[in-house]
């Protein structure tokens, strides 16, 4: 039996546990500051704010637009369940639109279509890390006078035009989940970009409470001025993520060479319609690689296959619209024409940071031996 190739394995640079002794013998501290400090000199945010989860900086977005009961927000239906959940928590119905077929992002034209009267925002999602076409949503929604908001869980270094993804919109999130490129177990991040929001945010992240005036000497004490949770990353997990971010770029440069020897192999070989298409003006981080069977069965077949050549290989994420609380909470606007039908033929293969160019030469072995005998 060959040995196994897993679907995943959390990224690790070595020296975290050099940080966690730091911490433990107080001789480092102050870690959220500086993980906030290397991700805006990395993403150019205008204000970038440490949160326990990728959910919770959602759900701080959806404080931050005052949404209410009866607003609407558009979101395309792939997409994961956090997306849909921080808004439904605030009252909105959830407008879900269709996506483009080669990249699985939402279609700027379904995006206009959706938008009403009670349009609040529009939250979007770069799968994968491979970027949206910006230009076309911030020209829609900067017409109607919506909020944009970028959902970026999967992109940190990944960039459109050379800006950093989730710096286009009003407010965008990271994640920095064991799953995600660079990773401190749970973890993740609001960029804020409209900076009318930063002082709520520094209340909402701290309880509701106006501390952070307090702390920079603004007030003489500080008591309950807003609503607000306990968003704040602890130290021990933004020890860890300040490791990892000191090597962002050379993570990213390992998980794209991989992912360009997938590419360049598959499309050689391959029919084009399987493998992702890249926006020319964007530069995806190599979080994922989605393979793109004709149908439900094949990719069924094929998972199968590469799990019985101890391979794993999964699909991603079932359209919320066909979810129960997907239609009690929402509705899909327009036609799902790729939604559906793509997202149940994805299989997105092996890929991580200490995988080996031998791993993903055998998955594509694997893959064109599947393919010769069908």
């Amino acid at each position: 039996m060959n040995q196994a190739i897993p679907f995943h394995q959390p990224t690790v640079v070595g020296t975290e546990i050099d940080r966690f002794q730091d911490f433990l013998s107080g001789t480092g501290g102050h870690f959220g500051k500086k993980a906030e400090k290397q991700l805006q000199v990395l993403t150019a945010a205008s204000q970038v704010l440490l949160t326990t989860s990728c959910t919770h900086a959602l759900e701080m977005c959806a404080l931050l637009l005052d949404i209410q009961p009866g607003d609407e927000v558009i979101m395309p239906s792939f997409t994961f369940v956090s997306a849909a959940n921080a808004f439904v928590l605030r009252g909105a119905k959830i407008m879900f639109v269709d996506i483009e077929p080669g990249t699985m992002n939402i279609d700027p034209a379904c995006v206009q279509a959706a938008i009403s009267g009670r349009t609040k925002a529009v939250l979007i999602m770069h799968y994968g890390g491979m970027a949206c076409d910006m230009a076309a949503l911030q020209a829609i929604t900067a017409q109607a006078g919506i909020a944009l908001i970028e959902d970026a869980a999967h992109c940190i270094d990944a960039y459109y035009e050379n800006q950093h993804l989730g710096t286009f919109g009003d407010l965008g999130t990271l994640s920095f989940h064991y799953t995600k490129n660079v990773q401190c177990s749970e973890g993740g991040a609001l960029l804020i970009n409209n900076e009318s929001y930063l002082e709520r945010a520094l209340m909402l992240r701290d309880k509701g409470t106006n501390r952070q005036a307090f702390l920079d000497g603004q007030v003489d004490r500080y008591s309950w001025v807003d609503v607000g949770s306990s968003y704040t990353l602890g130290e021990i997990n933004a020890a860890m993520l300040l490791t990892q971010l000191e090597c962002v770029q050379r993570i990213t440069a390992k998980r794209q060479a991989l992912w360009s020897r997938y590419y360049e192999v598959l499309q050689s070989t391959m029919s084009p319609e399987y493998v992702p298409i890249l926006r020319a003006e964007a530069r995806a981080n190599a979080h994922l690689f989605p393979w793109y069977c004709r149908d439900m069965s094949e990719r069924k077949a094929l998972q199968r296959y590469l799990r019985e050549q101890n391979i794993q290989a999964y699909f991603h994420y079932v359209p919320l619209h066909t979810s129960p609380a997907g239609q009690k909470f929402g509705a899909f606007h327009g036609e799902d024409r790729y939604t559906t039908k793509r997202s149940g033929a994805l299989l997105r293969l092996p890929l991580f940071t200490d995988m080996t160019t031998d791993q993903v030469d055998r998955v594509v072995r694997c893959i064109g031996d599947f393919y010769a005998k069908r």
